[in-house]
């Protein structure tokens, strides 16, 4: 007798712009699925303090993806690995399937915002804080996203390079209560899949 193997939980990768939930999704899947969560900038910055000032080597960061879960029969990974100079191929090549989480600009930059007071202070970020200008600079990066003539990852280019990828893409607006989009995310993987 043959037995069909089940399509969830599998190998995700949850994309979007920042802000928009990509590491709470992935985070809730894996925990459904009790199965491995990893997010991209992990991998992609070197450990640093303040954080996320050195890049790692586009292979390298593959590299270290591949010792520690990248393997796996099912993982959900978070963030963006478009533009790694070939090296996402390695990634892409071992994904089921991509949800791309897309949200209102305003909310998802209300969003960053709010991350940033809770990762590094209010009184850090104020005018006059020792990270004011760096967090003026990581807003108006991530504020580029939604301009597709943006130098950078954007909206367009990120769209462009998902319909590349060869691999089922699933849409979901993360405006969605966090409950609501986990169940929408897994309803519709389930529906790419079969």
């Amino acid at each position: 007798m043959l037995t069909l193997m089940p399509e969830l939980p599998c190998r995700v990768l949850v994309t979007g712009a920042g802000g928009a939930g990509t590491t709470t999704l992935a985070s809730a899947l894996a925990a459904r699925w009790s199965v491995p969560h990893a997010d991209a900038d992990d991998y992609y910055w070197l450990p640093t303090d303040p954080p996320y000032r050195d890049k790692r080597e586009p292979e390298h960061r593959v590299d270290l993806m591949e010792l520690l879960f990248l393997p796996r029969p099912a993982w959900a990974l978070s963030g963006s690995v478009m533009g790694w100079q070939g090296a996402e191929d390695r990634v892409v090549d071992r994904v089921r399937a991509v949800v791309f989480l897309t949200l209102d600009p305003a909310t998802r930059m209300a969003r960053l915002e709010d991350r940033q007071r809770r990762r590094y202070g209010a009184e850090a970020i104020a005018p006059g804080g020792p990270l004011h200008e760096d967090h003026r600079a990581f807003l108006a990066w991530r504020a580029g996203y939604d301009d597709p003539h943006f130098d950078g990852r954007n909206i367009l280019a990120h769209r462009e390079w998902l319909s590349s990828i060869g691999r089922p893409v699933v849409e979901l607006d993360a405006g969605a209560p966090p409950d609501e989009l986990l169940r929408a995310c897994e309803s519709r993987l389930r529906e790419v899949l079969t």
